[in-house]
């Protein structure tokens, strides 16, 4: 896809979604941190069920600390890996107090350095806590770089650097926001809609489903 159709394409994207965000709930970029923590493998919908019990009782890193391991996992166990989940947040929460005096951090390194937080998480994290221009690649935006020729390649990383390489500043920041929804809503994975999709035309997807 040339730099005329990339930027083309979100011009669209940004014309049907002009303020897009996750659809994870939250209040704090602590309570961020946590949800995106508790979606590895897991869908939005069943992530908010349990943060919103959850999060009144431990909305701090302290609260969450003082609930326990044991009592945070009758709060996540509707959701999938919650027993490795619930140990990661529970040691999350004591590296957040003791290095960080109880604030999520600012940088990658930092936050990737959080038990339980990887590359995708701290994307996701600095992009909608702290308004980074990072791009957070999980399954839906691997399929649509590739599928439409935004950015294709063969390994998550190769993906994100080269979305990085491929997307127009002024889009940057909101772009993962954009590219996650119409992957989740649009270009679905087993049955795209591509009838209904306003970037059709710049798609170079050579399987369209037809109208």
């Amino acid at each position: 896809m040339n730099a005329r159709d990339r930027a083309e394409l979100f011009r669209r994207l940004r014309a049907t979604n002009p303020a897009p965000t996750t659809e994870l709930e939250y209040r704090t970029p602590f309570q961020l941190l946590i949800a995106v923590m508790l979606s590895a493998q897991a869908t939005d919908v069943g992530v908010n069920k349990a943060t919103r019990r959850l999060f009144p009782v431990a909305p701090t890193p302290q609260a969450m600390l003082a609930l326990g391991e044991e009592k945070l996992k009758s709060y996540i166990s509707t959701i999938g890996l919650f027993n490795t989940k619930a140990k990661n947040v529970i040691a999350t929460c004591r590296r957040l107090i003791e290095r960080h005096g109880g604030e999520v951090p600012r940088t990658r390194e930092a936050l990737e350095a959080l038990p339980g937080v990887g590359r995708k998480t701290a994307n996701v994290v600095l992009n909608t806590a702290f308004g980074e221009p990072t791009i957070a690649v999980d399954t839906h935006i691997f399929r649509v770089a590739n599928r439409t020729g935004l950015a294709p390649g063969k390994t998550v990383r190769a993906v994100e650097d080269r979305l990085h390489r491929a997307v127009p500043a002024e889009f940057r920041k909101d772009a993962h926001h954009w590219l996650i929804l119409h992957g989740r809503y649009v270009c679905k994975a087993r049955k795209p809609a591509c009838p209904h999709c306003v970037i059709r035309d710049l798609c170079r997807y050579r399987h369209k489903t037809p109208a």
